[in-house]
């Protein structure tokens, strides 16, 4: 999605918290499945990984909500204070998300985050320039012009469509008119 025809920044924030959740639910309710399932007694595995999934998933979704809630947030601070938007408050946002989360572990705690969460973002938005430079290249390009198609009828003709035999039809011509096509 280009980042140009994104919601305004109040709607953003939702927006970005709501499917962070959802992500976080969906993934979480997959990878809790398997150590509810690993953890469970013989007998017991199906009522253990749903036990897990229900207890541990909320949670996994939460969190990812809290962290793409506080991104969007400092994301939109970003671009109000420095009047633009690009991948530098991307990865500022990042940044400061990851430390800010970790504020209660220390401060080397919030640098190693802080520090993560930049080069994430740093990768994100590396990988999404390569993709807009790649998709945006002539080869892709819906509005160049056509590139010109050889005329089939002035191609040099092959020994096998120089000579056609099959039931007794046969044509000394380089091309094979269609009607003599349908013949054979």
């Amino acid at each position: 999605m280009d980042e140009y025809t994104r919601e305004p920044c109040p709607y953003r924030i939702v927006e970005d918290a709501g499917s962070a959740f959802a992500m976080g639910l969906i993934g979480g309710s997959l990878f809790h499945s398997f150590g509810g399932f690993k953890q469970s007694a013989q007998g017991q595995k199906l009522r253990g990984m749903i036990s897990n999934v229900r207890m541990r998933s909320p949670l996994t979704g939460v969190q990812f909500a809290a962290w793409g809630g506080m991104f969007s947030t400092i994301d939109c601070a970003m671009v109000a204070i420095r009047k633009k938007e690009d991948p530098l408050n991307s990865i500022m946002s990042g940044t400061l998300t990851g430390a800010l989360l970790a504020l209660r572990s220390g401060p080397k705690m919030m640098a190693v985050s802080g520090v993560l969460g930049g080069v994430i973002l740093g990768m994100i938005e590396g990988v999404g320039l390569v993709m807009n430079r790649w998709m945006s290249s002539q080869m892709f390009d819906p509005t160049a012009p056509a590139p010109e198609l050889e005329d089939p009828r002035n191609l040099p003709s092959s020994p096998a469509s120089s000579q056609v035999h099959d039931a007794g039809v046969s044509s000394s011509s380089s091309t094979v008119n269609k009607s003599e096509f349908l013949a054979i």
